[in-house]
């Protein structure tokens, strides 16, 4: 029986180990910190329950087709809710959009905000199920190794203007400032700039629209939990709290790993879901490619970071959707300071309350949050976030979630703590502290992204948010499918 090495228990990394193990590829995973997860850690206080992230589940298809490689059915180890609606954008002036796939409720909601704008969206709709189909269904789970590859997708990216951003595309086809930034914001979520990311990545729309906004009971470390449910069912091994600290090479060829605590694996094959600049500076610092790419990674664009406050309050909050996004006085303008460095006075913020949707997220009477603002990268913006800065920026957080939409919020506080750049760089490994890896812009797209097989060590594979199709849990479960689809030669 042949043997694979993950490095690395994300998303990404657990469904890679799901679909070699259920091939008959005798697979250990080794993930660094004391749970599964990556990202999608959690932590529990006082009977709250609060994930990392990512919290937004969408295509569940892509992830019940990791159960039925073995014959297994999902929902035998994932119970998943249908969140309604999507999200609730709230604007300073006082407007409010619910966004969800219920097609006359969404128009409706179009026709309060901006009724000149309802034709100009259904024909933005055709746009985002036509690059759905070219850059998701087609694409979305293939390898691009070559520069071939990349030529025989060009005609698709032309067609749907790819060189163009997402908020380019979108405000050609609607005029409301509101609804451009309602139909823009998504690559957000995947750590792209709506002003420079491409176009291609309106495909999120459809992807909503079709299957749905899910949460998975317990939260998304439930999810997480699945996963490492049928990795073990089927004969897996799952390391934790055991860093690895080399990818030990002979020659060209990867044989194996070296723990923090002594262990020592061989491997026929070896997969990173690490950060990208780790895995190659710091992990392959026995080998040659691992300085000569490093350098490389240093010269592209990173992803911004994330500065989040996790906090749970007395009561019930029924009227407060399980997704919001609090847009700010700025769009254009708040963008370019987080993508050029700047550090903000004012924030955009996305608020999660799970409790919403599962009950099982908080004690009774009580309601579990997280309020999060994208922030530049370490690499960019010098601010102090393990000290008094960073206690500063979380209370101006929670006093704008109090104005907006939770009245009493910090007499209601049972529980708080933040999470910085500073510690996605800690228990990460994460470079610069980017909670996304690569930017997604097109130069990094692709066969310009990170390769799922490395050009040189021909057995050292990687998968995750750093490689091709890029960040969000349909993306790096899309590079698992692309990742072993060539480890396993097919």
């Amino acid at each position: 029986m042949r043997r694979a090495i993950v490095i690395g228990a994300g998303f990404g990394g657990l469904a890679l180990a799901i679909r070699l193990q259920s091939a008959g590829i005798a697979t250990t995973t080794v993930e660094a910190r004391d749970k599964p997860g990556g990202r999608a850690y959690h932590w529990t206080q006082g009977g709250f329950t609060f994930d990392a992230g990512p919290t937004v589940i969408t295509d569940p298809p892509c992830l019940r087709e990791l159960w039925a490689l073995s014959g297994q059915d999902m929902a035998r180890d994932v119970d998943l809710i249908p969140v309604m609606p999507f999200y609730r954008l709230d604007w300073r002036d006082g407007s409010r959009f619910d966004y969800a796939n219920d097609e006359a409720a969404l128009r409706a909601e179009i026709d309060r905000l901006s009724p000149a704008d309802v034709a100009g969206y259904e024909r933005f709709l055709d746009y985002s199920r036509g690059v759905y189909e070219q850059g998701y269904v087609k694409l979305g789970s293939v390898a691009f190794l070559d520069f071939a590859s990349m030529i025989r997708a060009a005609p698709a990216l032309m067609k749907y203007r790819a060189w163009r951003s997402v908020y380019a595309v979108v405000s050609s086809y609607v005029k409301d400032e509101r609804l451009r930034q309602a139909l823009s914001f998504h690559t957000l979520l995947v750590g792209g700039n709506p002003m420079t990311t491409s176009a291609i990545y309106a495909l999120i729309h459809t992807i909503e629209k079709q299957g749905g906004v899910w949460w998975a009971r317990g939260g998304t470390n439930a999810l997480v939990a699945g996963m490492v449910r049928l990795f073990e069912r089927l004969g897996g091994t799952l390391r934790l709290g055991d860093p690895v600290t080399a990818i030990e090479t002979a020659g060209d060829c990867a044989t194996g790993v070296r723990t923090l605590g002594g262990w020592h694996g061989d491997a026929e094959m070896v997969a990173c879901n690490g950060d990208l600049m780790h895995s190659y500076r710091d992990l392959l610092a026995g080998h040659p490619r691992g300085a000569r790419v490093a350098r490389s990674l240093s010269r592209k664009r990173w992803s911004p970071s994330l500065f989040v406050v996790h906090f749970g309050v007395k009561g019930d909050y029924p009227g407060i959707a399980h997704h919001s996004i609090l847009f700010g006085p700025r769009y254009a303008g708040l963008l370019r300071d987080i993508y050029g460095g700047v550090v903000p006075q004012d924030f955009s913020l996305y608020l999660h309350h799970p409790s919403a949707t599962d009950r099982s997220m908080a004690p009774e009477g009580h309601a579990t949050f997280y309020a999060l603002a994208p922030v530049a990268h370490l690499g960019k913006a010098k601010a102090d976030w393990d000290g008094d800065f960073g206690a500063r920026f979380a209370d101006a957080i929670l006093e704008e979630v109090e104005r907006r939409v939770l009245p009493d919020l910090r007499a209601r506080l049972v529980t708080r703590f933040h999470y910085a750049p500073t510690d996605f760089g800690r228990d990460l490994s994460a470079h610069l502290g980017s909670a996304f890896s690569l930017e997604p812009l097109l130069r990094q797209s692709a066969y310009f992204r990170a390769h799922n097989r490395d050009d040189r060590i021909s057995n050292l594979y990687f998968v995750g948010a750093g490689t091709h199709p890029g960040a969000g849990i349909p993306g790096v479960v899309g590079s698992a499918k692309a990742t072993a689809a060539l480890m396993l030669n097919i």
